[in-house]
């Protein structure tokens, strides 16, 4: 079987992980839709460039992230990239088991975190932490040293923490620690 074969016997496996990936990092179920679809058109007219050494799904992770790159700066508006997950999404992504509403709860406040980080970050912890890839896999798809994710894991896992440990947006609270030393020295 030829390269192209093989990837047209493996994407419909794929596909459950890639849809919900491409629907985290959009934000939107059509734009999700769109996505997908033009990463494996891509993917299906570049077989040619899966190498040997490079695990299908991490290619495939890669050339979704990028495709969504490459349409946001198409459409020349970078902040739609952190749009705010809606009850829709979650609901579409959600565990089916019943859950308590304090889960529930929590469950939202740690999707809205995630959600507020900036993007090279929030991508890095949607691959590790919610796809189960592999820092060697993450820096991969993203074409970045495993240094790089394990410094944006780090600064995520630490603005989250700080998020939930405080009780406050880290962001709010270094905004009021600056008013205080500005109210100290004026």
């Amino acid at each position: 079987m030829n390269r192209t074969g093989d990837l047209c016997s493996m994407l419909p496996k794929m596909l459950p992980q890639l849809w919900k990936f491409a629907l985290r990092i959009s934000g939107d179920k059509h734009d999700a839709e769109d996505l997908l679809q033009l990463a494996c058109l891509r993917a299906l007219e570049r077989p040619h460039q899966l190498r040997p050494d490079t695990a299908p799904l991490s290619w495939m992770f890669s050339i979704v992230y990028s495709t969504w790159i490459n349409e946001v700066r198409a459409r020349g508006v970078r902040s739609r990239a952190g749009i705010a997950w809606d009850d829709d999404l979650l609901d579409s992504v959600a565990d089916p088991a019943a859950r308590t509403p304090e889960e529930n709860l929590m469950s939202g406040q740690i999707v809205s975190a995630v959600q507020r980080l900036p993007e090279p970050q929030r991508v890095a912890m949607l691959l590790v932490a919610i796809e189960g890839m592999s820092y060697k896999e993450a820096a991969e798809a993203l074409d970045v040293p495993i240094g790089t994710i394990m410094s944006r894991l780090s600064r995520a896992r630490q603005t989250i923490g700080a998020a939930f440990g405080a009780g406050k947006d880290p962001l709010v609270k270094r905004q009021e620690s600056k008013e205080t030393v500005v109210g100290r020295n004026g």
